[in-house]
């Protein structure tokens, strides 16, 4: 078993050479919600993050938008989402072991860099009036294979960042990163696409790219880890599952992820299907449909910044895949723009909820040296089962119809709900014996903890 020796891991880990106000000596003035921005390395983090998710999210749009615009097909809008996520379920298990074997912000260095060059290749195609189906297919193939390792390392890499004392606070901020740039990118891609074309948002995505390659270069004094490369990646990848597989908890949250990512998440993917046959709103209303789904993310992850610990959690995600559930039902079910705008704020709410509390209490749970590979079966079920979701959602939609294919996506997740909700007092127990157990061994739970637990401790979730 491969054991990292992270100074950023531990309890009372700091983030080295950060030069905070608490290292200073100097109380800090920033809101408790905001706490993991006392480190330098995470806000350079954070603020490079930003810029480069706020053209993701632009380029998300446009080639959305794009393919639509090229072939009219709500079933090749599943299949381009679905060549584009593939490969983080194919794949992300070895970027997980990857992330947790070798230097991590160099991963994530290189990741961007290859996300960049994709990003102008594309703008380049789209500008000078080449594109294909087939080149949106094949970039979206390669950016798939790419965030395969991206992912789970930028997962692994916070705890790098502010250490254990502040992950739980570090991950919401991610989560409010995110969705900020999901209200602001979609907005703004959907401006663009309508005035000058998709090209430019593709083009402006490139060159955000080059905000977090300064960020990430600019990083000093890393808690960083260091691996043994003892042991077949196979090996690393079967002591992950492992661990999960004892681990009910873990086990239940990404089970309920897995589900709602295939079920719920790819409402997405029949966005421009809404937009232009269902409520009229064309490339603008779009824009404005992805905004408002990010504006009720982007409130869920401030409403998760403010907590200050687990406890509570385990309900938080069964009510908002419930909540997640009830929007879906009642958005399919509106003929009013407007009305179908304000519906998705509360969808976009408990997604973002459901997700990232399903994140905080996965990444509580897992002692540091698995991370990377458990944060890559998280990404296997969040974003890896949203391509056959996607799949499955552009099928439904040409035969069903988009509105009943979301109205089934919406029942499921509240089938789960309800589910995950009859199952949490037995895994409440668990949780607690293991929260508590890494506390006491500094981030390393023993067997018997997370094979046999029958005390309830007073850190409940």
């Amino acid at each position: 078993m491969t054991r990292l020796d992270k100074p950023g891991a531990g309890s009372k880990a700091t983030d080295v050479g950060s030069n905070s106000h608490e290292q200073n000596g100097r109380p800090s003035k920033l809101p408790f919600a905001l706490r993991a921005l006392h480190h330098r390395n995470y806000r350079l983090f954070f603020s490079g993050q930003l810029i480069s998710l706020t053209g993701t999210w632009m380029q998300s749009v446009a080639q959305s938008w794009l393919v639509y615009r090229l072939t009219g097909s709500a079933r090749l809008l599943g299949f381009v989402a679905f060549t584009s996520q593939i490969p983080v379920f194919l794949l992300s298990l070895v970027g997980g072991s990857v992330a947790d074997r070798y230097n991590r912000r160099g991963i994530v260095i290189t990741t961007q860099i290859a996300s960049m060059i994709l990003a102008f290749v594309l703008a380049a195609l789209t500008l000078t009036g080449h594109v294909q189906v087939w080149h949106v297919f094949v970039l979206a193939g390669l950016l798939g294979v790419v965030n395969a390792f991206d992912i789970p390392t930028r997962q692994a890499f916070a705890v790098d960042m502010v250490g254990r004392e502040d992950l739980i606070n570090a991950i919401a901020l991610n989560s409010l990163m995110i969705n900020g740039a999901r209200m602001v990118g979609p907005a703004v891609a959907g401006l663009l696409v309508a005035s000058i074309g998709e090209g430019w948002c593709f083009l402006a995505n490139g060159v955000s790219f080059l905000a977090v390659i300064a960020g990430l270069l600019m990083m000093t004094g890393l808690a960083q880890a260091h691996a043994s490369h003892a042991g077949s990646t196979l090996g690393s990848i079967i002591e992950g599952f492992r661990y999960i597989g004892r681990t009910k908890p873990v086990r239940a949250l990404l089970l309920l992820v897995g589900l709602v990512s295939l079920l719920g998440v790819p409402y997405a993917v029949l966005m421009p299907v809404f937009a232009d046959q269902v409520l009229h709103g064309g490339p603008r209303g779009l824009g404005i449909l992805m905004g408002a789904s990010g504006s009720g993310a982007l409130v869920g992850a401030l409403v998760l910044a403010s907590k200050k610990t687990v406890r509570g959690l385990g309900h938080w995600v069964a009510f908002a895949a419930t909540g997640l559930g009830v929007s879906l039902i009642l958005f399919s079910c509106s003929r009013s723009f407007w009305l179908s705008a304000t519906l998705l704020l509360p969808a976009g709410f408990c997604m973002m909820i459901g997700l990232a509390s399903s994140n905080t209490l996965i990444q509580s749970l897992v002692p540091d040296h698995l991370r990377g590979r458990v944060m890559a079966v998280y990404s296997m079920m969040f974003l890896g089962m949203v391509p056959f979701g996607s799949l499955l959602a552009g099928a439904l939609a040409d035969h069903l119809g988009a509105p009943a294919t979301v109205a089934f996506g919406g029942t499921s997740c509240i089938a789960a709900a309800l589910v995950l909700g009859l199952r949490l007092p037995a895994l409440h127990r668990q949780a607690n014996q293991i929260i508590t157990a890494l506390q006491a061994a500094d981030g390393e739970p023993s067997e018997q903890i997370t094979e046999k637990p029958d005390i309830l401790t007073p850190r409940g979730i």
